[in-house]
């Protein structure tokens, strides 16, 4: 790609993101919301000023890393363990009411057929892209409102990154049923692999980390390592062990959350984040679709797809939330704030068009839906916690 057009696509995604966070801070938005419509309206659906590049793609997943570096780094652990158990049962049920729900929305559509045959398999697989939720999105957000660091917060956070891992081995799961070369023991087991060794090597790394802020606090070099810290183990749990590389940032954040210094860390990482790889991560949302191409048909399915992939989310994550303890405002909130789409949506997608699983044109249903969660969870969440400040 030309440097001069870098050089402008950078201009034009800031200039329009800053304005349109802007505008939604004064309709009392939140800034987020205007950041991903901003992508809307410069990519191809409404004026075309940029294009989607690979290297747009690569910026906006260090903005996406970084975001969740810093998440991580505002984690809580008394809470994080407080919430491990509820987390994990929202996570499982936040992944079986869309899968259930997605398998029974194509087969409305294109006929019902028993397991084992190839509109089940694609069936299932419909069902299997709306089990993946971002976390990114859900994560600013809860950051503008200050309930980051909440029970709810923490909570989402962990059914979140908890939601990813299961969804890799129902992505395996259905993609052994298809291709026997993928087997989900060896998935559950690199996946099991990943985090104990992020144990181990983070206590380790937490103490020599320790060591450095003592003998030289403040310094530059703490947040250098920090997001080092960061790439490599985001490079390692995609790379090595098949699990989404945003894990792993996450998982360098919670590291160092206990430093003395964590705050330092963040406030360096958000600036890089706030600057421009975040603007143009949420702008490239809107970069990768093109509304003008729907037609019809697609159009119908597309739009029940968007309602299930929504609904799903808040009635599996949010009654299992009630039963977990959550009051209902609360149970609502981790509802609204784990049905948002991403990438994983995206990649999930990818495969299935390579296995034959899927065609092209259901990539309009994704990225519309990944659009309209990615809206429709921030102001969502803004709301509930406008209506119901007095909930955790």
């Amino acid at each position: 790609m030309d440097t001069l057009e870098i050089l402008k696509d950078l201009c034009i995604i800031l200039v329009f993101g800053k304005f349109f966070s802007l505008v939604a801070r004064k309709l009392h938005m939140p800034e987020v919301a205007g950041l991903i419509i901003s992508g809307i309206l410069i990519g191809p659906s409404v004026f075309g000023l940029v294009k989607q590049s690979d290297f747009l793609s690569g910026m906006g997943e260090i903005g996406v890393i970084l975001l969740m570096f810093s998440a991580g780094l505002e984690t809580d652990m008394e809470k994080l363990k407080e919430s491990g158990l509820k987390a994990t049962l929202i996570a499982l049920a936040g992944v079986a009411v869309p899968v259930f729900a997605g398998t029974i929305l194509y087969m409305s559509f294109y006929g019902f057929a028993g397991p084992g045959s190839e509109e089940f398999m694609k069936g299932l697989f419909i069902g299997t892209i709306l089990a993946a939720t971002s976390v990114s999105i859900t994560v600013q957000a809860l950051k503008e409102l200050g309930k980051l660091n909440t029970v709810v917060g923490t909570t989402i956070m962990s059914a979140a990154i908890i939601d990813d891992v299961i969804g890799i081995l129902v992505l395996t799961a259905v993609m052994s049923m298809k291709d026997p070369s993928n087997n989900i023991g060896v998935v559950a087991l690199k996946t099991l692999a990943f985090f104990a060794i992020a144990l181990v090597g983070g206590y380790f790394i937490f103490q020599l980390m320790k060591k450095l802020e003592k003998r030289s606090p403040h310094t530059r070099r703490i947040p250098i390592l920090g997001v080092a810290l960061a790439f490599a183990l985001s490079y390692i749990a995609d790379r090595y062990f098949g699990v989404a590389d945003i894990t792993g940032a996450y998982c360098a954040g919670v590291i160092l959350c206990s430093l003395r210094e964590s705050d330092y860390i963040e406030r360096k990482v958000d600036i890089n984040s706030y600057m421009i790889f975040g603007p143009v991560f949420f702008a490239s949302i809107g970069l990768q679709t093109n509304l003008r191409q729907l037609d019809t048909t697609i159009l119908v399915f597309s739009l029940a797809f968007v309602v299930v992939g929504l609904v799903g989310k808040i009635i599996g994550c949010g009654l299992m939330g009630r039963a977990c303890g959550f009051n209902g405002h609360d149970s609502m909130k981790i509802g609204v704030g784990m049905m948002t789409r991403g990438e994983v949506a995206l990649i999930v997608a990818q495969r299935g068009l390579k296995a034959g699983l899927m065609t092209s044109s259901y990539f309009t249903a994704v990225i519309l839906l990944i659009i309209v969660s990615s809206i429709l969870t921030p102001i969502l969440l803004k709301m509930l916690y406008e209506k119901y400040p007095e909930a955790a």
